[in-house]
């Protein structure tokens, strides 16, 4: 578990590529995708300059239901959420919230819905990041 509850991993490939692999990994694992947004778009409409920055909202309710009656209040962390920016380097990252993390937030112990959310989103990211 991230000590700050956040888990970030490199990509090897660009905001929009990272965002539009991780989309077609969730989709094809039967989850649905809420929304995307790009950030650097909504910054430049307002005249503001902002890197490369898209978020994705994606979740499945067979999984967030058990735990939102476990505890209403882990629904402000769901659906789910990963964001991938471009730092100053240039360099690309992919971020998400750690569901153990989330879990322990809302006093919902770790059991099997959580370990499996987390197995996936760990092979997602990675398998969108290219890492």
């Amino acid at each position: 578990m991230a000590d700050d509850g956040l888990i970030t991993l490199p990509s090897a490939h660009g905001v929009k590529d990272t965002i539009d692999r991780l989309e077609a990994g969730v989709k094809s694992k039967g989850m649905t995708v809420f929304a995307r947004i790009d950030h650097a778009a909504g910054a430049k409409e307002v005249g503001l300059a902002l890197r490369p920055t898209e978020l994705l909202i994606f979740g499945n309710a067979k999984a967030g239901t058990p735990l939102m009656q476990a505890s209403q209040t882990i629904g402000i962390d769901l659906p789910l959420k990963a964001l991938a920016f471009e730092d100053p380097a240039g360099k690309v990252w992919l971020c998400y919230n750690d569901p153990a993390w989330l879990a322990a937030r809302h006093g919902i112990e770790a059991g099997e819905i959580i370990k499996t959310m987390a197995a996936a989103l760990a092979a997602l990211s990675k398998q969108a990041a290219g890492a």
